[in-house]
């Protein structure tokens, strides 16, 4: 993301903290790039089922167990006057996993006592993407249970206090508000960038002072007039002290701060902080929960790692890796009194009773993953392994994979790679973000096998501990 400052073309913007720009520059992403996202990112459901089945599982089973405790809803009175049981998903992309976990829960729930009182209600700052979600094809048989909610996940207006039963969020946090601070001596600093546009785009703007005035309002309109910049920002930073009065949590971060070494930056996410002070007075007293599900580490030789990456880009997006110990640390304070982090991996094998792997992890255990391969070589590669894998695999649900197929394929491999794609079949792995069972892959072995792979090498994969940073899930309960 940030650039060498002694060669910085046009500059756009003053410095500010980190997660100030954040905001402004998602904004505007998600303005001109929200329709392309999965063009540069995707998400585990995005596409994939299995994450929103687990969490589907374990919701009936959270409720059944609670209802016959003698907990909410239990009564004489019939189904349509028990209690409703409100669900938020904050940022619910394009509606699969809403889509996806109605369906499991529906089907879980064979005498009707659950499915039948859920309102599953949309949350998204943009009217826009929430109409996308709410027109996926997966929610169709679920609209009457469906409602949308025009907020911000730190502000969930017009939901009164105590009246939610569960909170979802993916892959939302590491989006949010982040501050990347550190200690210098006896102060605790904070990252500033100061926006600048390429020598290369300054060149092609005719009207540079509109240009700029359009940038620092956050103009759409008039930024349509100009060619696209995200793809030209560069970056120079700089470290001021924090200005508390602008940072929450003051003893809680600078009490993790003196556990971390000097000069090493680690992230502050503040709005995941607010999205869990926000989930303390929405969920009633005995909710189910919040759960999140996102990039990060919650180990503390990491977060101590000089060279770990805090952020990333992704088609101009501003994405920074959650620090869950810190975010746990915070929940705490709140007065939440269960929190607990975990792999995703886990939590989705533990639904399945099995182990999990991604189709991505599968790819990395290829002898190939890590030389030099073309673009197109590396397509062949992945459409090759989901047809090896498409022979065992069956998902409940049908979808088109969409790939496309690179404009610099070479014209005697793009037929074949055409071929490819025209033949995975619609039930089979949905996305290149797909969870596989360690018993789909020893069934797919002998064909995996033909595309070059070791069943050894994918079988120890099953086994091993997260990375580094990695996708974990953070569970939160009263």
């Amino acid at each position: 993301m940030l650039q060498d400052a002694d060669a910085l073309p046009q500059l756009i913007g003053d410095y500010k903290p980190v997660d100030q720009w954040q905001v402004h520059i998602n904004q505007l992403f998600y303005r001109f790039r929200g329709d392309q996202i999965r063009s540069y990112y995707q998400t585990f459901t995005s596409a994939d089922y299995r994450l929103a089945h687990a969490l589907a599982a374990d919701y009936f089973e959270q409720v059944t167990k609670r209802e016959k405790s003698g907990g909410k809803g239990v009564t004489a009175t019939p189904v349509s006057h028990v209690s409703p049981l409100t669900i938020l998903e904050l940022g619910p992309g394009n509606g699969n996993l809403a889509a996806c976990f109605l369906s499991r829960l529906r089907t879980l729930d064979k005498e009707g006592t659950i499915y039948p009182r859920l309102r599953y209600v949309l949350v998204d700052w943009e009217q826009s993407a929430l109409d996308a979600a709410l027109a996926s094809p997966g929610l169709a048989p679920h609209r009457d249970r469906v409602e949308t909610l025009c907020a911000t996940a730190d502000q969930v207006t017009g939901l009164p206090d105590g009246t939610v039963d569960r909170i979802l969020c993916n892959e939302l946090w590491n989006d949010l508000p982040t501050k990347l601070m550190s200690r210098q001596g006896g102060e605790i600093e904070e990252e500033f960038l100061r926006p600048n546009l390429s020598d290369t785009l300054h060149a092609k703007i005719d009207d540079w002072a509109g240009f700029v005035r359009a940038f620092d309002g956050r103009d759409v309109e008039a930024l349509k007039r100009f060619p696209p910049f995200f793809d030209d920002l560069v970056w120079e930073r700089e470290y001021r002290t924090v200005d508390w009065k602008e940072a929450p949590y003051r003893k809680t971060v600078t009490e993790f701060l003196r556990r971390i070494d000097e000069q090493v930056v680690v992230p502050i996410n503040l709005g995941a902080f607010a999205t869990l002070k926000e989930a303390k007075r929405l969920l009633a007293p005995d909710a189910v929960g919040f759960s999140s599900f996102d990039a990060g580490s919650a180990d503390f030789k990491v977060l101590n790692d000089p060279d770990k990456p805090c952020s990333g880009q992704f088609g101009g997006q501003q994405s920074f890796m959650v620090n869950f110990p810190l975010v746990e640390a915070v929940g705490k304070q709140l007065g939440f009194r269960r929190l607990t982090v975990e792999s995703q991996r886990e939590f989705v094998g533990r639904s399945l009773g099995t182990n999990v792997l991604t189709l991505m992890d599968l790819l990395a255990t290829h002898p190939s993953a890590g030389s030099r391969m073309a673009p197109w070589e590396q397509d062949r590669l992945i459409l090759e392994t989901i047809r090896a894998l498409n022979e065992v695999y069956a998902s409940p649900y049908e979808k088109k994979f969409e790939f496309l197929i690179r404009q610099d394929t070479p014209a005697d491999e793009r037929e074949t790679l055409q071929a490819l794609v025209h033949n995975l079949k619609s039930t089979g792995v949905p996305d290149t973000v797909a969870y596989l069972t360690e018993e789909e892959l020893t069934a797919a072995s002998k064909n995996l096998e033909e595309v070059g792979y070791d069943p050894q090498s994918f079988l120890i994969a099953l086994t091993v501990p997260p990375g580094p940073v990695d996708y974990f899930h953070m569970a939160v309960s009263i």
